[in-house]
């Protein structure tokens, strides 16, 4: 059961002062062991812990065309080993990922494509832009008319990746970036 209530004002700062805040702390009671978190103002246990579960389970889909896949397999390797932090391997199914990563260069053709993969996901769904290409349309921006220059363009982007391409800590640095965004944002219930 999850209950929530609030501090007596008198006894805030010494609450804060004892537990601290923003962390999760356990008591022994003759009822069993109850877990208890302070949190300021305008904060909503629920959430908190929809969102702590949607961070620790997340599920990519990648759009990759360019350079920028082989340092994605790269952050997948043992040394980095994303999955600790619940970013789980690529599903099949567009409709089990939430996480949207656009590797590469986009082009105009692949932009309306692109638009429905991110429709064929289920909500709350995020959007990471990896690489140059995908941010700002990297080297071929300049010389070809036909290459999207920013993905943002297109899908409303969380997290920007930058690199030419990202090396794979970039990428790790990005996911628990995206990680942090998702646990402390305000995603519908």
């Amino acid at each position: 059961m999850i209950e929530e209530s609030e501090v007596v004002p008198r006894k805030v700062d010494e609450t804060i002062a004892k537990y601290g805040v923003e962390r999760v702390h356990k008591r022994e009671t003759p009822q069993g062991p109850e877990y208890f978190i302070y949190r300021l103002k305008n904060f909503r246990l629920i959430r908190y812990f929809l969102n702590w579960g949607r961070m620790a389970s997340l599920f990519p889909a990648h759009i990759t065309t360019a350079c920028c896949s082989v340092e994605l397999a790269a952050t997948h390797a043992p040394r980095y080993d994303p999955e600790r932090f619940g970013w789980l391997p690529a599903t099949g199914s567009l409709r089990q990922s939430d996480v949207i990563v656009v590797e590469g260069t986009v082009t105009s053709k692949m932009a309306m494509r692109l638009r429905l993969v991110y429709d064929q996901m289920p909500e709350p769904k995020w959007v990471i832009a990896m690489g140059a290409c995908a941010i700002s349309g990297g080297l071929y921006a300049k010389d070809s008319y036909n290459v999207i220059q920013g993905v943002d363009d297109i899908l409303p982007v969380d997290v920007y990746v930058p690199g030419c391409p990202p090396r794979p800590e970039t990428l790790f640095q990005g996911i628990l970036l995206l990680r942090e965004k998702i646990l402390w944002g305000k995603t519908a219930i």
